[in-house]
């Protein structure tokens, strides 16, 4: 993060706040930085904030994902951002968007599993025929590719990367990645998020408002399944209690969410995605271990050998139950 990035949020997330707050009591602090990571950083400023987006983030796209997390139809659903925009260091695209209280990572009791999935289920079934476009694919699936290719870089000749390329050439090639954005499908096809996680829920208005989804980098046109991915590959790796697991899915085929059309079998849709994320997630923890100079931790050791698990498989496996 550089100091002409964080200057540069800091004037847009004061000139979102002060039309609301102009008597803003948070001009007597610093402005606190909420996230600093290399696709984005978010600075907060009173009742908003303003978020960096990734380098190279595609400007058309970009803009239709910032339209479409506005539109009426996904109120309720998605934290609409404000109308502020601007342009940071290195051509960076800015947005602000207002403050949300986001899940407390000290009190795992209280997230709010059902609330994500009941949610996931609206979006998916949002009609994209009424939303701006064109609408661009849903990123999730391009992220295997570059979770691989940094592990290459970073963490290459680790004995553990050779079961993460062992897993990944077992993926079916539908869910392997490219690198490459997947076509837009010719009907309309799902309104996806593209990167469910806990991070990506907040309370708004605060501090007890609704739950509502952020971050809308990766929105689009997709398989819904990807948006269940992480959790059941959570579930898999044993980091997610099959108690959670199964409020959290019974949540969202109770509301309706198209992604597990047989709830008895959703193992059906849900396999091939989730193994897919755990090939990621264990890419990553390989990445991220060596440049903090250290071994994995538990954690990322479960992934990696969920991920072990996974490379037994046949390449041409398509489903079965949780690896």
């Amino acid at each position: 993060m550089t100091a002409a990035l964080v200057r540069s949020l800091s004037r847009l997330a004061r000139t979102a706040a002060h039309p609301a707050a102009p008597a803003c009591p948070a001009c007597g602090s610093a402005d606190e930085t909420l996230a600093d990571r290399p696709d984005g950083t978010v600075v907060r400023h009173g009742d908003a904030v303003a978020k960096a987006h990734a380098p190279g983030t595609e400007a058309g796209p970009h803009t239709v994902r910032l339209a479409v997390a506005g539109h009426p139809a996904l109120a309720g659903i998605l934290l609409a951002p404000l109308p502020e925009r601007a342009t940071g260091p290195a051509d960076r695209p800015l947005s602000a968007w207002p403050y949300g209280r986001p899940v407390d990572p000290a009190d795992p009791g209280a997230a709010p599993w059902e609330q994500a999935a009941v949610l996931l289920a609206r979006l998916h079934r949002v009609d994209p025929g009424v939303l701006p476009g064109p609408l661009p694919p849903m990123r999730g699936p391009l992220k295997l590719a570059a979770a691989l290719a940094r592990m290459e870089r970073e963490a290459g000749g680790h004995p553990a990367a050779a079961e993460v390329r062992r897993a990944w050439r077992g993926l079916p090639a539908a869910v392997r990645g490219t690198g490459r954005p997947a076509p837009v499908p010719a009907a309309p096809g799902v309104l996806c998020h593209g990167d469910l996680h806990l991070g990506q829920l907040v309370r708004h208005p605060v501090p007890d408002g609704p739950w509502l989804l952020i971050d809308v980098d990766d929105l689009g046109l997709g398989d819904p399944a990807w948006d269940l991915a992480r959790p059941a590959a959570w579930f898999a790796a044993g980091l997610l209690a099959p108690d959670v697991w199964q409020r959290f899915l019974g949540a969202y085929t109770a509301a309706g969410g198209p992604a597990v059309p047989d709830p008895a079998d959703p193992w059906r849709t849900l396999d091939a995605p989730a193994r897919a994320l755990t090939v990621q997630t264990a890419a990553l923890a390989l990445a991220r271990a060596a440049a903090a100079g250290r071994e994995p931790d538990e954690v990322e050791r479960a992934v990696l050998d969920a991920c072990a698990r996974i490379g037994t498989l046949a390449p041409e496996l398509e489903r079965g139950t949780p690896s």
